[in-house]
């Protein structure tokens, strides 16, 4: 059973995988470095829990091909 991610953070998320869905990848570290260069408003905790979940999303659809 896996954490529950907000619903804001998805939703960021999946606009941010919407945009940059070739600068993604299956790694946590790469993923919240790249957050980071977009010098977006967001808090540590936000960034850090964009890229988890962006992550995970990455390593379903890599996965699913």
């Amino acid at each position: 059973m896996g954490k529950a991610v907000p619903k804001g953070i998805k939703s960021k998320s999946n606009l941010l995988v919407a945009k940059f869905a070739d600068r993604f990848s299956p790694d946590f570290v790469q993923n919240k470095d790249f957050i980071k260069t977009l010098e977006l408003p967001f808090s540590k905790k936000e960034r850090n829990l964009m890229a988890g979940f962006i992550t995970r999303k990455m390593k379903q659809l890599k996965q699913a091909a």
